[in-house]
């Protein structure tokens, strides 16, 4: 093992080990990364474009360096000076291993992009826009009365009933606009106050977008601002995932690399910018129809966004910079859309309680108001709201990323071929699973037929795969597992005990302990985080569980149940309500109404910080037990060493 090297791709999250003067595409290949490539490695496709990701990742401990890659050929010399948009990247298959490496394989050379689901089903919004488009004629000119071109236009809004202002951006088109219409033009007025765009009169066509901003995946939702109709809607991988899969490792990274905040920040500006550049492209529409932007997002990725540094977020007290809701103009961020688009951001309820969550309380504001709910986005920094009797309460906890499939030995995200359901026979104890891209089960014809091979197990899976255990006795109520059930099944991996799940031979898919301690730890932190709320507001059960985001989305409500990640929670009473966070977002972005609702409702909001309760620990050790197991804790000779008191 010394002489191989430390290979990690992004945003799979594969882990491998290659040896020096191996290419990229071998080693990605020989890990079940699917790198597209036409041409069989010889460098004739130019498919197989990868970035390599400079840095120190704390998160895979690599330092990854420069030299740890053999230089550029002249291939790819060629390649880049003919298109410059492969500046900075590297064909796989003429990349050679030098040292360890994190590897970003973008969307576009990924065999199977991404499984990215983030659709909501459709809503009934209020629509009340902040952007009227108002006709209007202007005055003729004479040398006699011959106001200026911005007096003319704000005299006809009067005569409307509008007393606004022009910004100084729309002087340099505006006289060749008026000359061209002959002075007839429809005018967009934001907030009844400000003439933010003008047109030739006519029937325009003007839209929003509500953007969620996750750690792993960003949504958009893009409305026609007069109707309320849903008009396009894309999601993509956010590409700040080459610096670290979760929040702290890339507020790590920011630490330990100079000018990292700045990569950070243009990386998922950049991304949006592509998704809202594609989204005016596919809807035939000019970008200055782009009028209005809402986005939600948890505080490191706000702060991200606006060029804030994450740092103090990453070390108690966990102070925010500003928690207030936030309107930018799209020029003032540098932003290549329509200089007058407004960017807005919805408030922060805290220091690890994101305007997502705001958004997602928002979705849900006349339930929560009515009954006893308790709203979870579960993700790395699970986000807890908890209602009761008008009381509002809200928390979060570290889960980590292994709900998400990171730090899981065979994890991988929710990708194609990834394991997403997984069922055990009591008896046999044979498994049968379900991959992401395929409907049939493991053992229905209809999955030999696509001859798909499981690449590995996302959060979902691994889930249902240790409730699946427990019931079947795999693993004890402490979370051990119970080898004597089934010996032929159970192996070592080094010193680690593994269960073999999937037979694939060189390719297998197995659990380990490990995986079990880590889903242990991130259902224990987040049932910790549940009990905290419960104590406070005296509750002892709830009328509703809801579930939010697109992990929420893909959870049986059954295993969420079993696995007693909600203390008192029953089936029945779990719910998933999808990307809560972006139905919240497109909320406030078509009725102005909603952001006053939003920012006097998180100001009502009591914060609590899981860290310095005295109670975490207490509950963090009662929710460790699978109860669902029949095996309580196992009898062990191990011989537990205790240090000696003097």
């Amino acid at each position: 093992m010394e002489d191989t090297q430390k290979i990690c791709f992004t945003p799979s999250g594969r882990k491998y080990r290659g040896e020096i003067g191996d290419t990229l595409l071998q080693v990605a290949q020989d890990a079940g990364v699917a790198v597209r490539s036409l041409c069989g490695g010889y460098g004739q496709c130019h498919q197989c474009w990868i970035e390599i990701s400079e840095g120190k990742h704390s998160k895979f401990k690599v330092d990854c360096k420069a030299e740890n890659v053999s230089g550029i050929t002249s291939i790819e010399r060629q390649l880049i000076a003919d298109n410059p948009r492969y500046k900075g990247k590297r064909l796989a298959c003429q990349t050679c291993i030098q040292g360890d490496l994190v590897i970003d394989v973008p969307e576009e050379s990924q065999e199977h992009k991404a499984y990215i689901s983030k659709k909501n089903p459709k809503q009934d919004y209020s629509v009340a826009s902040a952007i009227r488009l108002l006709d209007c004629e202007l005055e003729e000119s004479t040398l006699d009365e011959n106001p200026s071109a911005t007096e003319n236009l704000l005299e006809q809004l009067d005569k409307q009933g509008i007393k606004a202002r022009v910004d100084f951006s729309l002087l340099r088109g505006l006289q060749p606009l008026i000359h061209e219409s002959k002075g007839n033009l429809t005018v967009a007025v934001r907030d009844e106050n400000e003439v933010v765009a003008v047109y030739p009169q006519g029937k325009q066509k003007i839209i929003g977008a509500a953007i969620d901003i996750g750690s792993t995946t960003l949504a958009l939702y893009v409305y026609d601002l007069q109707n309320g109709k849903l008009v396009y809607e894309s999601s993509a991988m956010n590409p700040q995932i080459r610096y670290g899969e979760d929040l702290m490792s890339r507020v790590s990274y920011v630490m330990m690399n100079k000018g990292g905040d700045k990569k950070l920040t243009v990386a998922v500006r950049t991304k949006i910018t592509e998704m809202l550049h594609e989204a005016c492209e596919v809807l035939e529409l000019q970008r200055d129809k782009l009028l209005e932007v809402v986005l939600v997002g948890n505080p490191i990725m706000h702060h991200i966004f606006f060029g804030i540094s994450p740092v103090e977020l990453g070390q108690a007290p966990f102070t925010v910079a500003t928690r207030n809701w936030l309107d930018v103009d799209a020029q003032d961020l540098g932003f290549d859309l329509y200089p007058k688009t407004r960017i807005s951001f919805l408030p922060l309820i805290a220091g690890h309680v994101g305007a997502d969550a705001a958004a997602a309380y928002l979705s849900q504001i006349d339930i929560m108001h009515s009954q006893t709910t308790l709203l979870i986005d579960i993700g790395t920094n699970a986000e807890i709201v908890l209602a009761k009797e008008g009381r509002v309460y809200a928390t979060s906890s570290p889960t980590g990323p292994a709900f998400e499939g990171a730090e899981i030995s065979s994890g991988v995200r929710a990708t194609y071929g990834a394991i997403e359901r997984v069922r055990i026979d009591k008896d046999t104890l044979n498994v049968r699973y379900k991959v992401i891209g395929c409907d049939a089960w493991s053992d229905e014809p209809n999955f030999e037929l696509v001859k798909m091979k499981a690449i590995g197990i996302c959060g979902s899976g691994i889930i249902e795969a240790i409730v699946s255990f427990a019931e079947a006795g795999i693993i004890d109520q402490t979370g051990l597992f119970v080898e004597s059930i089934a010996p032929e099944r159970f192996s070592k991996n080094g010193n680690m005990t593994r269960f073999l799940l999937v037979d694939q031979g060189d390719q297998s898919i197995y659990v380990e302990q490990v995986d079990i301690r880590s889903i242990q730890l991130a259902k224990a932190a987040l049932s910790a985080g549940v009990s905290i709320l419960m104590d406070y507001l005296e509750c002892t059960e709830f009328d509703q569980v809801l579930l939010a985001g697109a992990f929420g989305a893909h959870l049986d409500a059954r295993y969420v149940a079993l696995l007693d990640i909600i203390p008192t929670a029953t089936e029945d009473k779990i719910i998933s309500v999808g990307n809560a966070a972006g139905i919240g977002a497109s909320a406030a972005l078509l009725d102005v109404s909603k952001r006053k609702i939003i920012i006097d409702a998180v100001e009502k909001i009591v914060k609590i910080e899981t860290a310095t309760e005295p109670r975490f620990q207490e509950f963090f050790v009662d929710a460790m037990k699978f109860s669902v197991s029949p095996v309580k804790e196992q009898k062990t000779n191990k011989v537990r060493r205790r240090k000696r008191v003097s």
